[in-house]
């Protein structure tokens, strides 16, 4: 009876030792669940900076730093300025217009310009620096009391690289998806957005747009002009390039040489040349 009793006791031990130790590792673990939610990092709130966040990391407070001084990105050298600006001669990165002479004397907008093209305006910037503002839009920034010179050129009267079906079947697809509600598929500033009212670009097949370089274009797709926005984000250089030598096709379709034609289409459409289109008005482009 006696060894029947003592076992029982060391029972009772046994099971409260188990349900203290179960107890501990229960705590345990739910103190580390609370460890854990404690330093969890939720997807809002990401580690980074965003675009114009403000930092106290920095002594200018900005969290976007400005490229190193005399450096290039990857990528981004431009040696071909033909291909990427569409103008000849040579000039400082990143400008599209050409330039003579710039002055920003001090505490003025004034700016000297001797040489084309003239500047269409200047303004104070936030830190006393001018902005002056060249052609139909292109922007330098030039330090009060400081010179700047360079001259980029004419538009390029050549395509930088060989037209060839593939890059005129590219031409089109972009020029239909970018261009056509506008401008109209044929180029004569048509286009669907028209209709509903808006500002009628000129048509493609005016005297002035057909002479004009295939450089004017390009141009004009990477900095816009008038009511058109520039295209610079939406279009890469080389896809803007297939869309102004589909211009030329199209300027070409609308105004070929009756003697260019086979003989069977000159016999169709007789020997009187091929008929003028009316051409659209609006703003010169």
């Amino acid at each position: 009876m006696l060894n029947l009793e003592i076992k029982a006791e060391g029972s009772k031990q046994s099971a409260g030792s188990s349900h203290v130790r179960s107890a501990a590792c229960l705590a345990l673990f739910t103190l580390c669940l609370l460890f854990c939610a404690g330093c969890r990092r939720d997807m809002q709130d990401q580690p980074k900076y965003i675009p114009l966040r403000a930092t106290t990391f920095f002594a200018d407070g900005q969290s976007a730093r400005p490229l190193v001084e005399g450096t290039i990105p990857r990528g981004y050298l431009r040696e071909d300025r033909a291909f990427y600006t569409g103008k000849t001669g040579t000039g400082p990165a990143g400008a599209q217009k050409g330039y003579g002479l710039l002055q920003a004397p001090e505490q003025s907008t004034s700016v000297l310009q001797p040489g084309p093209p003239a500047v269409s305006g200047a303004s104070v910037g936030p830190e006393g620096n001018v902005i002056v503002t060249i052609g139909q839009g292109a922007t330098l920034n030039v330090k009060t009391g400081e010179t700047a010179t360079g001259s980029i050129g004419a538009d390029v009267d050549a395509f930088p690289f060989p037209i060839t079906p593939e890059v005129l079947n590219r031409g089109q697809e972009r020029f239909q998806i970018f261009c056509s509600m506008c401008h109209g598929y044929t180029g004569y500033g048509d286009g669907m957005i028209v209709r509903r009212g808006f500002r009628r670009p000129p048509s493609y097949h005016e005297e002035r747009l057909r002479r004009a370089p295939v450089g004017h274009f390009f141009d004009v797709i990477t900095n816009g002009w008038g009511s058109m926005p520039d295209y610079a984000q939406q279009v890469p250089v080389q896809d803007r390039w297939a869309i102004v030598a589909y211009i030329r096709a199209l300027q070409y379709s609308q105004n070929a040489p009756v003697a260019d034609l086979p003989p069977q289409d000159r016999a169709r459409i007789g020997s009187s040349g091929a008929a003028a289109a009316p051409t659209g008005g609006g703003p010169e482009h």
